[in-house]
């Protein structure tokens, strides 16, 4: 334990991750509980909120901390809202991401300090806000040049596509994709006919990729959705394919709406993208970003320990 130099966790609305990373910034150990902020372990009666929150901590990571008093605990994602153990407030936008690490939020627990992230604030029209993935994208950034331009994708239930310049986060879009598939898929009549299956189909994800691209898909994604169910009906996609079709054609919207947006700021149509995620379904984007000739595209790997790394040095955590 003596090699441990940060406690680093990745603190969601549903689950909590955390990593004993060494002296290489690379986890040395992982563990994995459901302790979100919306699902705290249970407390007594009449104890303050507080309690679930260092319970958690306690259960993922008490032992290291006891074991290695000399590392510093970091935390990112939605402890640090509203709704989490302390707020740690947004920072506006263009951010640099060498900066992130100089305004944490610091909460006392039981056994010493924690050190909560910001989250970013993009100020507009239609404001935008970030938490957590500004981790992930200090930490796929971590190995790139410094004035390399890049557009740093983050797909699932909240998409974010980030656009960085040199080494500054200057814009971020959101899209509910993920979120939106599984309530069409649970609650509408679109899953009535849907069956489940436990392998892709190609194809088929494709042809609604392709139906985002196509003249009928300027009409927007309101308009196309239904045809998961009518194309059901006349016989061209059984049950198992449906779910399939329906995933392409929302990701296509997406991809297509940001390839549109690109043109129209005159940004470059072909971007260096950086996917950060699931594994699976990063390459589900890779293939409709193939489809829109974006092609130099990388899958960031341990981006949320190594953000946490960054930002930790930053802040000046580390020994």
């Amino acid at each position: 334990m003596q090699s441990t130099k940060l406690i680093a966790l990745d603190w969601g609305t549903t689950s909590l991750r955390a990593y004993r990373i060494g002296a290489n910034g690379m986890a040395q150990e992982k563990r994995a509980l459901p302790w979100g902020i919306m699902n705290l372990p249970p407390i007594g009666p009449g104890s303050d909120l507080r309690s679930g929150f260092d319970l958690a901590l306690a259960e993922a990571c008490g032992d290291w901390i006891e074991a290695a008093p000399q590392a510093a605990v970091i935390a990112a994602g939605m402890v640090g809202s509203a709704q989490g153990w302390k707020e740690a407030r947004y920072l506006e936008l263009p951010q640099t991401i060498t900066d992130i690490g100089q305004q944490l939020t610091s909460v006392s627990h039981a056994r010493g300090t924690l050190h909560i992230v910001p989250g970013l604030l993009q100020r507009g029209a239609l404001p935008n806000v970030i938490r957590g993935e500004e981790t992930q994208v200090v930490g796929a950034l971590s190995e790139l040049g410094q004035n390399e331009d890049v557009l740093i994708g983050l797909p699932g239930t909240h998409s974010k596509w980030v656009r960085v310049q040199d080494r500054r986060i200057v814009h971020f879009d959101t899209f509910m994709t993920g979120e939106v598939y599984a309530v069409l898929r649970r609650h509408t009549i679109l899953g009535r006919t849907m069956l489940p299956t436990d392998h892709g189909d190609d194809a088929s994800f494709e042809r609604g990729a392709r139906v985002a691209m196509s003249e009928q898909g300027q009409a927007g994604v309101l308009s196309t959705i239904f045809s998961s169910r009518t194309l059901g009906l006349t016989g061209e996609l059984d049950g198992a394919a449906q779910p399939e079709y329906l995933s392409g054609l929302l990701i296509g919207h997406e991809i297509a709406a940001l390839a549109a947006t690109r043109r129209t700021t005159g940004l470059d149509p072909a971007p260096r993208i950086i996917l950060i995620g699931d594994d699976q379904l990063c390459e589900r984007y890779r293939k409709v970003l193939a489809l829109h000739a974006m092609t130099t595209v990388n899958i960031a790997v341990a981006a949320t320990e190594r953000g946490l790394w960054q930002i930790a040095s930053q802040a000046g955590l580390l020994p």
